[in-house]
């Protein structure tokens, strides 16, 4: 089904949420199977990945036909229907996908698909507004990742501030408790050394705490 690179994914809930997941996996050259119970959603995946069928996620047998107990992922983006979206999670949990990420509706919802075991759960219209308020905050930063336990990544563009400073002197661990995992210039990655200078635009890759690195970009 896949080959040894890449996984097999199976999207249930082909809505713009869904239809957007599973295109970007497809570009990625994995194999994907999208499923949705809307004849409309499923022809128009169908020529971007590589099996698009109609069916209803809350059949566990349809879903078995399908043959989703041997993808490596689960990805349930049933939207709106709370009850769809459950009875899927839960036939693709008993179909044996090792693997199984589902779109939540509320907090509520979140935590009962926790306890069901899903491995990840998703609130799209939270996790977006977190990242948007991250870079309002602070338009030194570019991008960032969360890596949980409080701890983040971020892409921190270096301002005119800094051009020509030594890492070393911007004092990230002693003062901010900041890790720098290295910089990039242009497109070349450089190590993240104590003596290495800064150019205006260049891209810290910063690790650290939430407000470690809200106290670095109020600094500047």
């Amino acid at each position: 089904m896949a080959n040894e690179e890449n996984e097999s994914f199976a999207v249930i809930g082909l809505g713009t949420f869904g239809a957007t997941i599973a295109r970007e996996l497809a570009r990625f050259g994995n194999h994907v199977l999208g499923i949705d119970i809307e004849e409309k959603n499923v022809s128009r995946l169908a020529d971007e990945v590589a099996e698009a069928i109609i069916a209803d996620g809350r059949d566990e047998e349809a879903l078995r036909e399908a043959g989703v107990g041997s993808y490596d992922v689960a990805v349930i983006a049933i939207g709106e229907d709370l009850e769809a979206n459950i009875l899927c999670t839960m036939n693709v949990k008993v179909l044996g996908v090792k693997t199984v990420w589902v779109k939540a509706l509320s907090r509520t919802h979140h935590r009962i698909l926790i306890k069901m075991g899903a491995d990840r759960v998703i609130l799209p219209e939270q996790e977006v507004g977190q990242h948007i308020a991250q870079m309002l905050h602070n338009p030194l930063v570019h991008d960032y990742v969360s890596l949980g336990n409080g701890f983040h990544v971020v892409d921190f563009r270096v301002p005119e501030d800094l051009d020509g400073k030594r890492l070393a002197d911007v004092e990230l661990s002693d003062k901010f408790d900041i890790r720098c995992l290295g910089l990039m210039r242009g497109s070349n990655f450089l190590a993240g050394d104590a003596g290495v200078e800064l150019a205006t635009d260049d891209k810290l890759l910063l690790l650290g705490r939430r407000k470690d690195l809200r106290r670095f970009g109020d600094s500047l």
